[in-house]
This record gives C-alpha cells, sequence and structure tokens, in this order.
C-alpha cells in the first residue's frame, strides 16, 4: 500500500489516500457541503453517519463544517476503515469521528447485535453493537453509494475500485434501508448519485419512507449536461419535492466556479 497524505482543502485536515486503490472525488466534497446545511439544525448535539465511507473524505470535512459531537462513517473493506482512522486520528479527531467495518446491506444484523449479554463489549463485535444502538437516532446520513448496477459496465480489476463503482457488495436498496433504520422521525438523508438512476432513486426512497425533499443537478460547466445529482429526503417527511438552481463545477472558461471557491472557502 503506497499511501499519500493530502490536503483536504477544508481547515487543514488531511487525509491518508492509497492511490492504486481509489480515492475521493468532487462529489463526496459536494456531498459533504450538502449535508453540512442539514447537520448545522442539530448544532452541537448533531449526530451523523455516512454510509459507504470509503477512507472517511465525507465525515472528515463534516467535522470541519458543522459542530456535530458524533460523527461516523461505515464502510466494508477492512484495510480502507484503517485508512479512515489513520487520517482521523491524524487530525486528533479519534474522539469524535468514528469509523465502523460493517456491511450496510446488513443493517438489520447491526440493531440485533446490540444486546450486551450477546456481544463483548471492545472488538469489532462489539463496535458493530455500537453502531446498532444508534439505530432510530441519528439526525442525518449521507451516502456517495456504488452508482451503478453489478451487472452493468466493466467492473475494475481492483476490488476497491469496483465496489465503490459498483452495487457487488450491496444495492441501492441496501443504502436506503440502512438510512432509513438509522435515522430519527424527521431526520435528514443526503445522497449523490447519478441522474440516470432517478426513478429508482424517487421510488425507493419513497418505498422505504425517506422523502425526497429536494434535488440539485451538477454539471462539469454551464449548458453541459448533468452527470451527478444531489439528492435530500426526510424521514416520514411530506411529499413536496424542490428542484434546486443547477451547480456548475467550472465556469466557462475552466477555472473552479464561484460557489465551488466558496465550497471550500477560498473566496
Amino acid at each position: 500500500m503506497a499511501l499519500r497524505l493530502d490536503d483536504t482543502g477544508f481547515g487543514g485536515i488531511m487525509i491518508y489516500q492509497d492511490p492504486e486503490q481509489f480515492c475521493y472525488g468532487v462529489d463526496a466534497v459536494l456531498l459533504a457541503d450538502f449535508a453540512a446545511k442539514g447537520a448545522a439544525k442539530s448544532g452541537e448535539n448533531g449526530r451523523v453517519l455516512d454510509l459507504g465511507t470509503g477512507n472517511g473524505i465525507v465525515p472528515l470535512i463534516l467535522s470541519h463544517k458543522t459542530k456535530a459531537h458524533w460523527i461516523g462513517g461505515v464502510e466494508l473493506q477492512t484495510d480502507v476503515v484503517q485508512l479512515a482512522e489513520k487520517s482521523s486520528e491524524f487530525n486528533g479527531l479519534s474522539g469524535r469521528v468514528h469509523f465502523f467495518n460493517a456491511d450496510v446491506s446488513k443493517a438489520v444484523e447491526w440493531i440485533e447485535k446490540t444486546a450486551a449479554d450477546e456481544v463483548p463489549a471492545g472488538g469489532p463485535q462489539g463496535k458493530i453493537a455500537e453502531l446498532g444502538s444508534l439505530a432510530g437516532c441519528l439526525d442525518v446520513v449521507t451516502s456517495n453509494p456504488p452508482y451503478m448496477k453489478g451487472e452493468t459496465g466493466i467492473e475494475s480489476a481492483m476490488m476497491a475500485k469496483a465496489l465503490a463503482r459498483h452495487e457487488i457488495a450491496g444495492g441501492l436498496d441496501d443504502f436506503l434501508a440502512a438510512a432509513a433504520l438509522m435515522l430519527k422521525d424527521k431526520g435528514d438523508f443526503y445522497m449523490v448519485h447519478r441522474p440516470g438512476r432517478l426513478v429508482d432513486i424517487c421510488e425507493g426512497c419513497r418505498r422505504m419512507n425517506l422523502e425526497p425533499k429536494e434535488m440539485r443537478f451538477v454539471s462539469g460547466k454551464p449548458w453541459d449536461k448533468p452527470n451527478i445529482m444531489l439528492v435530500h429526503c426526510v424521514k416520514n417527511g411530506g411529499r413536496e419535492l424542490k428542484i434546486l438552481e443547477p451547480l456548475f463545477v467550472h465556469d466557462e472558461n475552466g477555472k473552479y466556479s464561484q460557489e465551488i471557491l466558496e465550497i471550500y472557502e477560498k473566496c
């Protein structure tokens, strides 16, 4: 593993990445900023969980952009979780930002393992029990799930990249179901995904009682077709959807747009 220590651009927070595996992209940054606005409502009492967190970029950014006292991330790959924990420790965030080596598609099992007489304290199983004990209590859940269905596209030869891009270990419904289980009533769910899955997203969210409230389409430049979308849902929320103004990553000259600069607080 050839590790690289990168500056996230947020308050001096650094992140360990393995360039031979999967490094985070702008979609994760946009998701964290989108969710930060919702997490602000809960202030210092807020509890936030990122599903499919990868190397932990979303929780790390949220630690800078919010006052939430508890921020967690769930990731299936053990070595990637260890990388996220290394970043958390490096930034002095171990007491606030926590990572769990768990399978999102088995969220019901997290909850079943919360009984103290079944799971000893400490260790991997104890951490999953800790995660399950938060079911129905979280203020915000975020997710940057795999975009492509498992049977479509060419799976990467590197498993880390394959799991990040394809629904191999868990599909859209698994992430939505886990979010619904973990959120409190009227809690907020934020997700970044592809516009091509719009129908699947709306249908799945409503089926899981995650009512879509806001959507924002993101394009590389003005007038380009959107290639990603941001979705905000409310658990057991009322039926009203707002389409927000589009977001452009670059301006007409190929430079970062004003809004992207504001997200990075470089204005």
